[in-house]
């Protein structure tokens, strides 16, 4: 990447370390408050359930609409290049104002199934224009320690993505409260990125319309690759950050523990992979990226065929396998992205990112929709192992992309 003014770069002048780290805790801040929507809804599950008298498919519908909404939203935001045509701050701005809006309108209005299942949609839809600017943003602040950076962002994302089960577990009984606590975090996202945020010295000017990024994304190998290794992780993933809070339900409830006991463990579950992000980008930006992926792959995979035969045991067991777990299978998450980043055109990060999320999560619906399935046929005990498919075939691109020099 040129320095010298030319090719829509501006001049890049030297940073001061502690406006670099003022703009990352401002950007991840922001990111985490916006993706509270995620699971707003899936963490009280059980009472709309009850309420509505919801079968489980349905039940799982009201997070499989959130997987598909941000499928949608990516596709939309890369077949048209919005994060590279558009300034990425005022497009966060204007989808985290769009999803807690949608948000509200569930705590406020829903009383049925589908009406919830199309404004979950809604929420995902928005969140697409929230999760991949946010990866490009921290991009144009960091060369050196990308790889901290962007796991410091995705840290913040996994904790907001946990903060519903822990306002469920300490808040109000109310699940509309609940939901509407989630919008509110959206907005003050929304506002921090209006006020706070701005795009650093190694941004691009806004870059033409330009479809043919599309396909060039996957004639890149070294992007191919992280792309590879991403899929794989993605299998894994949400299906892991959807069921296992639901497993460690039942099996608390068979032990007699708590309800609070299971949503409590369920955020710090999910809350354990911020402490692997960050813990992950250290080590990366030395180590090798890929290195540390195929890692965190083959911890997390390990977990998948374990946690299974703790169901109904001793909780303190469970609950120390599924906190490992919850660090380990999201630590490798922003190597990919940072991959990505090392490896693609630099004009085009926006739309890479996207790409890369949005076939990522489309991944997602299957192995979340497999899980309940496999439940019903096989027990908890031998569910999750299906989802070690993943992180196998994660680890084999890791170790091919290790030879691939970055662009």
């Amino acid at each position: 990447m040129s320095s010298n003014g030319t090719d829509g770069i501006c001049p890049i002048r030297p940073i001061i370390p502690s406006v670099k780290t003022r703009a990352l805790a401002l950007i991840s801040s922001a990111v985490l408050f916006g993706m509270a929507l995620w699971f707003g809804a899936s963490a009280v599950a059980p009472q709309i359930a009850r309420e509505w008298h919801l079968s489980e498919p349905q039940t799982a519908w009201l997070t499989l609409a959130v997987q598909l909404g941000f499928v949608a939203g990516t596709l939309i935001s890369a077949l048209l290049n919005l994060p590279d045509i558009l300034s990425a701050r005022h497009l966060m701005t204007a989808c985290a104002l769009a999803g807690a809006f949608a948000n509200a309108l569930l705590a406020l209005f829903a009383h049925d199934a589908v009406t919830a299942i199309i404004l979950r949609g809604i929420t995902g839809i928005c969140l697409a224009g929230v999760y991949p600017p946010g990866m490009k943003l921290i991009a144009t602040w960091f060369r050196e320690g990308r790889g901290v950076a962007l796991g410091v962002l995705i840290g913040a994302l996994t904790i907001g993505k946990a903060s519903p089960y822990l306002i469920h577990a300490i808040g109000p009984k109310s699940w509309r409260l609940n939901v509407g606590i989630a919008s509110l975090f959206a907005v003050i996202s929304a506002l921090m990125i209006a006020a706070f945020v701005r795009e650093g010295p190694y941004a691009l000017s806004n870059q033409p319309f330009d479809i043919t990024q599309i396909t060039r994304v996957f004639r890149n190998r070294g992007v191919r690759l992280a792309n590879f290794g991403y899929f794989g992780h993605m299998w894994e993933l949400y299906a892991m950050w959807t069921w296992a809070p639901v497993m460690i339900r039942a099996s608390l409830a068979q032990r007699g523990e708590p309800p609070v006991l299971a949503e409590a463990a369920s955020f710090v579950m999910i809350g354990c992979g911020a402490i692997g992000c960050v813990l992950a980008g250290i080590v990366a930006d030395r180590a090798g990226r890929a290195i540390v992926a195929a890692a965190a792959m083959a911890i997390s995979g390990a977990c998948c065929f374990l946690v299974g035969f703790l169901y109904g045991g001793p909780p303190v067991l469970l609950l120390i396998v599924v906190a490992i777990w919850g660090a380990s299978v999201v630590a490798d998450s922003a190597q990919f992205s940072a991959s990505v980043t090392e490896h693609g055109d630099p004009r085009y990060l926006g739309t890479a990112l996207t790409i890369q999320t949005c076939i990522g999560f489309l991944i997602t619906t299957f192995s979340i929709r497999l899980v309940p399935l496999l439940v019903e046929h096989i027990t908890w005990r031998y569910a999750f192992a299906a989802l070690g498919i993943g992180p196998l075939l994660g680890i084999m691109a890791m170790m091919r992309l290790r030879s691939v020099a970055p662009a």
